[in-house]
């Protein structure tokens, strides 16, 4: 496979989940903030700091409107979620020939109703837009999983989106963190990871700091918690390598920095990782990125072509 398809797959996998899981942080703050407008500005504050983003510098105050228009409405941002659904697509026209027509149909689609769902966010509230992003994000991901072979073009989709998730879930779990007491509750976090039925049937209790935490980080069968979404991305690479086994340990940078991270989640205790959660949860996010750059040195090199004239 080219290079610039591979890459091209496994950011179409990493900004559908980025949308998705965005629409998601943004629609438990906006929540909070409806319950509570004297929580405004320090959630608005919040939500730059959560997705990494600086704060404006005009002096202005700082509010749902601006968040809205820079984390969540600007198409040239791909860290937000209209520029993110944008780059998929974009992505997508790049891997025409990899991609299945039913998953370039659905970004296509989604990208050209992008506008007139804005409009309709203007007159009736961000909370109808969240929720269409998710059901247009939740139909790409379906629509690849059960229309592309599976070969390495849908082992770099899932992987990028594997190693998006890990990212996000941290992102979001730094909401409850970051806020204290004032921000969303568990069972609000529960929730905006489509993770609250599944808890309530593995635990059989009162949601507690101890247990949606443990649920979130480390079960070993939700789809959207950490452990699982490392250990898929692990496995990922591991084909990429097609199985190839060092005597001297793991060779392939990215997979060290992922299996790292998922060891640090398998073999430390909750009660441990709580202890220090915002710093753990950095670690993890860091691991993401150094594990993307070094992905991108091994399988989508940027060589630069220099011609040589016949008399050199």
């Amino acid at each position: 496979m080219l290079s610039r398809i591979a890459e091209s797959l496994f950011w179409i996998g990493r900004y559908i989940e980025r949308a998705d899981d965005t629409a998601r942080i943004f629609d438990i703050y906006l929540q909070q903030i409806l319950e509570d407008a004297a929580v405004e500005a320090d959630a608005c504050r919040s939500l730059f700091d959560v997705m990494g983003r600086p704060m404006p510098d005009d002096g202005g105050p700082v509010g749902v409107r601006e968040v809205l228009q820079q984390l969540a409405y600007d198409r040239l941002a791909p860290s937000s979620i209209t520029g993110a659904l944008a780059a998929a697509r974009s992505n997508a026209r790049s891997a025409r020939d990899s991609v299945s027509s039913e998953l370039w149909e659905a970004l296509n689609l989604t990208n050209l109703e992008l506008s007139d769902q804005l409009r309709r966010a203007e007159r009736m509230g961000p909370h109808r837009f969240f929720q269409w992003v998710r059901e247009r994000t939740a139909l790409a991901s379906g629509v690849a999983d059960s229309t592309m072979s599976r070969d390495e073009g849908w082992l770099f989709f899932d992987l990028g989106r594997s190693i998006e998730r890990v990212d996000m879930t941290a992102r979001l779990i730094t909401t409850r963190v970051a806020s204290g007491v004032m921000g969303p509750t568990w069972t609000t976090l529960l929730r905006a990871c489509g993770a609250n039925e599944a808890y309530l049937k593995t635990y059989r209790g009162r949601v507690s700091d101890r247990t949606a935490a443990e649920f979130l980080l480390l079960d070993r069968l939700f789809p959207r918690s950490m452990f699982f979404a490392l250990k898929r991305a692990e496995d990922r690479i591991s084909v990429l390598d097609r199985g190839e086994e060092s005597r001297v340990g793991t060779e392939d940078a990215a997979r060290r920095l992922l299996g790292r991270a998922r060891t640090g989640l398998e073999f430390r205790g909750v009660d441990e990782m709580l202890s220090d959660l915002p710093g753990y949860l950095e670690s993890i996010q860091s691991a993401c990125a150094e594990a993307t750059s070094a992905l991108g040195t091994r399988y989508f090199p940027h060589a630069v072509i220099e011609w040589v004239g016949k008399g050199a």
